[in-house]
C-alpha cells in the first residue's frame, strides 16, 4: 500500500536531499564515529517536520509508544535492531520486564505494547508485563481489539532487584515516560539494567535540553555537508516561571516570541520564503502533544483567553507547566489523503526500523499534529523504502524521502545520546 502522498520536496530541500544522497558514504560514515564514542538510546521516535524550504525534528520521545502503526515488512528490521542493543547491553540476557504507563484503558497503545512483545520475543527473550498500577495485585487480562490480549502482573521488589512473582529479568525496558514523576520500586537497581534510564524520563528531561545537543550535532553534521545548519535545525527559545492559570511571567513570553520571530523572518528573508513565520509554544517536559499553542504574533501572548490557558497550564498526569519552550515553527506541507501529515521515524538502538505519517484532517499546517482526531499512515512503499535510490532525481523517489528522514532521525536520536550523557547523575565529572 502506497500512501497518496502530497509533498514539498522543491526548492532548496532538493538541494538538500541531492547532498545526502551524494555525501551518503560520508554521512554513514560519520554516524559510524559518532556511535564509537556515544551510545544509543534503546528506543526512539522522531517527530518530523517538511517544510519544503527545511526538513526538522520538532520532537523526540525516548519512550515512544506506535509500535503498533510500523508495517508488518518493517518488522524483520525491528527483531534484528532489537537483538543488537539487547547483545550490546546484556549478550546473556533471557528474560524481559516490559514495564507499560499506567493507563491501560487506551487500546491503541496496548496495541503497541503487544507489538513490543512481540518483537523482543521473536529476538530470543522470555518477555512479560509488570504494572505500575497499584490496583493491579494479581496477573490481569486485557482483551486487545485485534483479540489478542496481554496480562499486567503486579511487579515484585527486593532489595536490589525488581521482578515479577517467580520472573527475574536481566533487563528491565520501560515504556512508561515517567511524567508523574520516578516511583520508589524503580529507584535504587543496581543489578539489572534499567532501560531507559531513569533521566530519560519526563520527571527529570527538558526539551531544551534536547535542542541544545541537536544544535550542536546539526552544526557538526552541516560542516560535513557544507551547508547552512538552519535547514535541518528549528531555533528555539527558553522562558522560565511561567504560570498561565494566574497570568504570571508572560512578559518574557511576549518578549521571547518577539525576538525568535524577528531571527525567523530574517531567515526567511535570506532564503527569499514569502511566508508568514509563527512559533510553537510548549511545556519544555511531557508529551502527548499536552501544553502545546502556535503564535504569530507576540500580541497573541497577552491576550490568551481562559480556555488556552487551562490548556497551556497542565500537561499529562496533571503535572503544572511553568517552563516552556518557543520553537520555531516549521509548516508541514505533506498531506495524506488531502490531509496534512508529517512524518514519524522509529529507531531501535541506532537503526531505522520504519516509521508512518501522523495525519490529521482537521489541522493546519502551522498547527500540533499529536492530537485527539489524528490518525496513522504507515509508511509503507510499493518497494524496499529503506534503501536510497542513488542517480534518482531529488524529490522524485519515496525510498530517498524516507532515506532523508531517517538522516534526520538519527541526529536527533545522536542529539537523545549527547544529552543523556550531559544529564547523567552517574556520570564521571572532570575537572
Amino acid at each position: 500500500m502506497v500512501p497518496h502522498l502530497i509533498t514539498a520536496l522543491t526548492g532548496p530541500i532538493n538541494e538538500l536531499e541531492q547532498r545526502m544522497l551524494e555525501s551518503m558514504p560520508a554521512i554513514e560514515r560519520w554516524f559510524r564515529l559518532e556511535w564509537m564514542e556515544h551510545t544509543p538510546p534503546f528506543y526512539t521516535s522522531v517527530d518530523v517536520r517538511n517544510a519544503g524550504f527545511k526538513l526538522a525534528p520538532v520532537d523526540t520521545n525516548l519512550f515512544p509508544g506506535g509500535f503498533n502503526n510500523l508495517t508488518p515488512e518493517m518488522l524483520p528490521l525491528a527483531v534484528q535492531a532489537a537483538m543488537a542493543a539487547i547483545e550490546k547491553i546484556c549478550p546473556e540476557a533471557k528474560n524481559l520486564l516490559l514495564i507499560p504507563e499506567r493507563h491501560t484503558r487506551n487500546p491503541f497503545y496496548l496495541m503497541n505494547v503487544a507489538q513490543l512483545v512481540r518483537i523482543f520475543t521473536v529476538a530470543g527473550l522470555n518477555v512479560r508485563l509488570g504494572s505500575l498500577d497499584e490496583a493491579i495485585t494479581e496477573p490481569t487480562t486485557v482483551n486487545l481489539p485485534d483479540g489478542d490480549t496481554l496480562t499486567l502482573e503486579p511487579l515484585v521488589r527486593t532489595q536490589r532487584r525488581l521482578g515479577l512473582k517467580h520472573f527475574d529479568p536481566c533487563t528491565i525496558l520501560l515504556n512508561n515516560d515517567l511524567s508523574a514523576g520516578i516511583p520508589e520500586v524503580l529507584q535504587n537497581l543496581h543489578e539489572q539494567y534499567l532501560l531507559p534510564p531513569l533521566h530519560a524520563g519526563w520527571a527529570v528531561r527538558r526539551k531544551s535540553q534536547h535542542f541544545d545537543a541537536y544544535e550542536e550535532v546539526a552544526k557538526k553534521f552541516s560542516k560535513l555537508l557544507g551547508m547552512d545548519p538552519w535547514l535541518i535545525n528549528p531555533m528555539y527559545n527558553v522562558c522560565d516561571e511561567v504560570n498561565f492559570q494566574e497570568g504570571t511571567g508572560t512578559e518574557c513570553l511576549e518578549t521571547q516570541v518577539d525576538a525568535l520571530l524577528g531571527k525567523i523572518r530574517r531567515k526567511y528573508k535570506e532564503y527569499g520564503i514569502n511566508e508568514k513565520p509563527f512559533v510553537i509554544v510548549k511545556a519544555d517536559n511531557g508529551t502527548y502533544g499536552m501544553g502545546i499553542m502556535t503564535v504569530r504574533d507576540a500580541k497573541e501572548v497577552a491576550d490568551l483567553n481562559r480556555r488556552t490557558r487551562n490548556k497551556m497550564s497542565v500537561v499529562k498526569d496533571g503535572q503544572q507547566v511553568n517552563r516552556v519552550i518557543i520553537q520555531e515553527g516549521v509548516p508541514t506541507y505533506e498531506q495524506v489523503n488531502g490531509a496534512v501529515a508529517e512524518p514519524v521515524v522509529y529507531m531501535i538502538d541506532r537503526y531505522v526500523v520504519g516509521g508512518f505519517y501522523r495525519v490529521h484532517a482537521e489541522r493546519g499546517v502551522d498547527e500540533n499534529l499529536n492530537a485527539p482526531g489524528a490518525s496513522f499512515v504507515p509508511l509503507a512503499f510499493a518497494e524496499p523504502a529503506q534503501l536510497p535510490k542513488i542517480g534518482a532525481k531529488p524529490g522524485a523517489s519515496a525510498p530517498n524521502r524516507f532515506y532523508m528522514y531517517g538522516v534526520v532521525g538519527r541526529l536527533a536520536m545522536l542529539a537523545a545520546s549527547y544529552e543523556m550523557e550531559a544529564t547523567d547523575p552517574h556520570a564521571e565529572v572532570y575537572d
